[in-house]
């Protein structure tokens, strides 16, 4: 398990946020897979164009990827990535902001960013500690918890995406199929 911290995710955020503050981020950690996998999961063929895609970055620890659509690739499958591995998911945009957590095709946890309360899933105290830490377990309207949910996403599968892996070159595909 990383100790990512919330400090080391903060470019991440930043990248996905506009001047006047709104944010556009659907980012999935995927355990132990290689990008060309994770996007053959889900039918996306490196390459291809559309109105809606993917990026695919290999990461320490697995693959990081980054929707550019409505975040309904990575939620249109999840146990599709999820199966035989770990995935975390962070979504923050106008229709959602949530984090989820999947083991092998199972939701294990999934929480608003804003309302803990409102967590669901098989395990949804899983990695508490860690929920914690990250200041992720409270209802919570002023804070910003995005870089504490890309660490905890981190965290729970052990892959670490930094600014290295994004300047680098990803697989990139169409996922208008999944919209």
């Amino acid at each position: 398990m990383s100790d990512a911290t919330a400090a080391e995710y903060e470019w991440l955020h930043q990248e996905f946020t506009d001047g006047a503050g709104d944010i556009w981020l659907c980012i999935s950690f995927v355990q132990g897979l290689l990008p060309r996998e994770v996007l053959r999961r889900i039918d996306v063929i490196p390459g291809t164009v559309g109105e809606f895609g993917v990026e695919a970055y290999a990461a320490d620890g697995g693959t990081a990827l980054i929707d550019y659509g409505w975040g309904t690739s990575v939620n249109a499958a999840p146990r599709l990535l999820s199966s035989g591995t770990t995935m975390a998911t962070v979504v923050a945009n106008i229709k959602s902001d949530d984090l989820s957590l999947l083991v092998d095709g199972g939701l294990i946890t999934k929480l608003c960013l804003y309302a803990y309360s409102f967590r669901h899933g098989e395990v949804p105290e899983h990695l508490l500690r860690h929920l914690q830490e990250l200041g992720l377990d409270r209802d919570d309207l002023t804070e910003d918890p995005i870089p504490s949910a890309l660490a905890f996403a981190s965290r729970a599968t052990g892959v670490r995406f930094t600014r290295r892996h994004f300047a680098q070159d990803a697989l990139t595909g169409a996922s208008d199929h999944l919209q």
